[in-house]
């Protein structure tokens, strides 16, 4: 038996080969896995040897060879193969393992040109897995490190031969692994291309879940290869439940609201949008102030933090129904009193990385994929115009505050803020009128009171109706895109309550 070993990354590769060895098999390696293994004290046989060829043109070719592929590839149970293979004094491989040089990561070496990516690109590697694949009947094709230990097993209670279905899942893995890698490359040549002909990106699964958005429905988590981070890239998990589908999706709401909040910030999650955002100077004062915007919707609510949380302020989440909690850390006594509540999903999230700016935005359609630039940031307030009134500091925080909010809101979104909280959000409306009918109710029921409120709407007003019932609610500066045909009687609205306006010029819908 022969097996064929060209890795990147040698985890585990000494005792996965000298566990090869010990079967019988006889070890043929190029370049550096050769000499790792000789440095082992392990009998290797180099591919130059095979080939009757010294590597070539700077190590460009090393395995492509029909000496090579031709006894991975052999059918053995074709005699005309065979025949070939003897007459031609090729001897079969009965097992492939290599693992491939991760791109994504020669990307983001600063010391690479263009020249030195480009000899990055890995040729032999994916052949050989592409080719041992494709025979997976004959040929056992390990693509990873942690398949070693499973594949050994195998081969020890098999006697040098793995189950049919190992190899053929073996195979499945190999494949991504292989176009994952060509995905990892052709991105980065269409990196200028802004919306590529074929768009190839490509993930890989981080966890699987219990269920998807509904416990009929199956579903996993994947993480994009290439991205700066991701969701749960630099999170623990202290304590409570798996995290589900519809963990993940607020989760991941509330990460991206909080990201763009400085000061200590508080952001409450409730089915993918915020029902609860403050800031304030303490992150105590945050989390009440987010807690008192909407205390009802907040059960059962995603809360994240943006500092950690101290022994109070654990003792006072626990008081409520969370089901996840996620701050850059947690005092010892925070985390003796939120033991309480074992069911809380309590993550230390210690990603200090900022997001992506040129990350791209996902929404699954029927058959198809819609692909966009993420809505990051706001605009400028050097931009925005105050088309009626005079906002002062005080109030151009809050129309600040709620436009960031409101950004993140389903639309048609409606934000009511004052004194850089949430007291109402109106949200997913089919007219702009209800979502703030919505907002509105939502402030009178929990007994906030609007005078003095800042107003954001994620779009124009199409009418001033919209607006009048705000004012006369007693909400005194809004901020809107504008773009109506019929601005001028919305501003007319407006300005005849003696109240202010800005145009931002930006709409933010989220759908």
């Amino acid at each position: 038996m022969r097996a064929l070993i060209s890795v990147y990354d040698k985890t585990g590769l000494e005792p996965f080969a000298r566990g090869l060895a010990e079967l019988g098999f006889e070890l043929v390696a190029s370049g550096g896995t050769a000499a790792e293994l000789v440095g082992a004290g392990l009998a290797v046989t180099e591919v130059e040897h095979v080939t009757g060829f010294p590597e070539l043109l700077d190590g460009r070719v090393k395995t492509l060879h029909p000496r090579i592929h031709a006894g991975i590839l052999a059918r053995r149970d074709r005699e005309e193969d065979l025949a070939a293979l003897s007459e031609h004094g090729i001897e079969t491989f009965d097992l492939v393992c290599v693992n491939l040089y991760p791109f994504e990561v020669a990307v983001d070496r600063p010391e690479l040109d263009e020249a030195g990516l480009i000899e990055m690109i890995d040729v032999g590697g994916p052949a050989l897995l592409r080719a041992a694949a494709k025979n997976f009947v004959s040929v056992t094709v390990v693509a990873r490190a942690q398949d070693y230990e499973e594949v050994l097993g195998e081969l020890r209670a098999g006697e040098g031969t793995p189950t049919p279905e190992l190899r053929r899942r073996l195979a499945a893995t190999a494949f991504a692994r292989s176009a994952a890698y060509e995905s990892a490359i052709a991105r980065w040549f269409q990196r200028e291309a802004g919306f590529p002909e074929t768009f190839v990106p490509s993930f890989d699964r981080v966890r699987e879940l219990p269920y998807g958005e509904n416990p009929h429905q199956r579903g996993a988590y994947y993480a994009e290869r290439g991205a700066r981070t991701h969701l749960l890239g630099f999170v623990q998990q202290l304590q409570g439940k798996e995290l589900s589908f519809n963990n993940l999706g607020d989760l991941s709401a509330a990460r991206l609201l909080a990201a763009e909040l400085d000061r200590p910030a508080c952001v409450i999650v409730k089915h993918a949008n915020p029902c609860g955002v403050a800031v304030g100077g303490r992150i105590e004062d945050a989390y009440a102030g987010a807690l008192a915007s909407d205390p009802q919707s907040a059960y059962g609510g995603i809360v994240a933090l943006n500092r950690p949380v101290r022994g109070a302020l654990g003792a006072r989440i626990a008081e409520q129904f969370v089901e996840v909690l996620t701050a850059p850390g947690f005092e010892e006594s925070a985390l003796e009193a939120l033991q309480a509540k074992q069911a809380t999903r309590i993550l230390v999230d210690r990603e200090r990385r900022r997001f992506d700016p040129g990350e791209r935005d996902y929404k699954r359609v029927l058959g198809g994929l819609l692909v966009q630039d993420r809505d990051w940031g706001v605009e400028d307030r050097q931009g925005m115009e105050a088309v009626c009134g005079s906002p002062d500091e005080t109030v151009w925080g809050d129309l600040l505050f709620a436009w960031r909010v409101c950004k993140h809101v389903s639309s048609n979104a409606i934000v009511l803020v004052k004194d850089l909280r949430t007291l109402g959000v109106g949200a997913g409306q089919m007219s702009r009128v209800d979502a703030v009918r919505l907002a509105l109710a939502k402030a009178r029921d929990h007994g906030h009171d609007l005078d003095g409120a800042a107003l954001a709407s994620d779009a124009f007003f199409p009418f001033p109706d919209g607006p009048q019932l705000a004012l006369d609610a007693g909400v005194t500066a809004l901020i809107q895109p504008g773009g109506s045909k019929r601005d001028g009687e919305v501003v007319e609205a407006v300005s005849a309550a003696g109240a202010a306006m800005v145009f931002t010029g930006r709409r933010h819908f989220r759908h």
